[in-house]
């Protein structure tokens, strides 16, 4: 009698208008795993390493220069790609704090106030470690405590962004940012050969049009490891999260990395505004140097944004099957 009593609990709480248990359970892990990414730990760790890796090569960079004009232009030249880590840094540790914080309360999706908080506190500890081990190498200068600044307030705006709703997006454009990263390491590590191979020469029209070309193919290879990277990824969380996005979610995946690009350029032209300014006004060759390095940038994050967004459409394109005939 007992069994039979237990047996008929689930169909008595179905027609009474309750969830099973089990029910319950699937539909809190269904929910912790919509704020938690997968990998969540992994982008993390490449983030932080990347970080780390910047601040040595800006560090590097510093100290190696002779006078305090060339530590100023040396610094100015390694800013963006700081802020870059830094944000990138901040908003999959936020993530993954998010994530963690789901795991704690019950399995349940983080209520908006704790989420932001605890998203905020971990890009904000990102932040703090970064800018105090970049100002503790200080030797007199005052560059390294402006990229200090600078790192601690994209560390915890990267923060504040993991603290919004739309998690799997936002790893899947910081999975795309860490392929962009890697693009543009190897392609750095193959520099010389394809200047060879873009016709580099000893006329100075050559040499543009070399490094033109090489600048594009840096754009346009990794705005296409961004939109595939991006979509992949969300497509590998809709499928662990149940759910299926739309275009528009994918669309936003792929071009997430230029997103974060043009973020970090907006990032270093206010907190690193005072050290761009004195690098440009070291003389005349350096002002015209910053404005191109400046430009370069932008349309290097316009090109990733775009033809991310454009691949990651063709990439969920060729996953739709064809409408049945009537």
């Amino acid at each position: 009698m007992e069994a039979g009593s237990d047996a008929g609990t689930p169909r008595r709480a179905a027609r009474a208008g309750a969830t099973p248990p089990a029910t319950n359970r699937a539909a809190r892990a269904g929910a912790a795993s919509g704020a938690t990414p997968p990998g969540a730990g992994l982008l993390a760790g490449l983030s932080l390493v990347w970080l780390a890796a910047m601040l040595w090569s800006t560090h590097a960079a510093i100290r190696a220069a002779a006078t305090g004009a060339v530590a100023t232009t040396a610094a100015a030249y390694a800013l963006p790609a700081v802020i870059s880590a830094s944000l990138l840094g901040g908003v999959t540790t936020g993530l993954l704090a998010v994530g963690l914080l789901a795991r704690r309360t019950a399995d349940r999706e983080p209520r908006p106030g704790p989420r932001f908080a605890v998203a905020v506190g971990a890009g904000l500890i990102v932040g703090l470690v970064a800018a105090v081990i970049t100002a503790l190498t200080n030797d007199g200068d005052s560059a390294p405590l402006v990229i200090a600044g600078g790192i601690a307030a994209a560390a915890t705006l990267g923060g504040a962004l993991a603290g919004i709703r739309a998690t799997a997006v936002l790893a899947a454009a910081t999975a795309g940012s860490l392929a962009v990263s890697a693009t543009g390491l190897v392609l750095n590590l193959l520099r010389q050969p394809l200047l060879a191979a873009y016709g580099w020469g000893d006329r100075e029209s050559q040499q543009l049009s070399a490094l033109g070309w090489y600048a594009f193919t840096v754009s346009i290879t990794s705005g296409l490891a961004a939109g595939l990277i991006g979509f992949w990824y969300l497509r590998r969380a809709s499928r662990r999260a149940g759910t299926t996005p739309s275009w528009p979610t994918y669309l936003c995946a792929g071009a997430g990395a230029g997103l974060v690009l043009l973020l970090a350029e907006l990032i270093t032209r206010t907190g690193g505004a005072r050290l761009l300014a004195e690098a440009g006004a070291l003389s005349p060759a350096d002002r015209a140097v910053q404005s191109l390095l400046s430009g370069s940038r932008i349309n290097h994050a316009l090109v990733v944004l775009f033809v991310g967004a454009i691949s990651a459409m063709i990439a969920f394109g060729r996953t739709l099957k064809p409408a049945a005939r009537a």
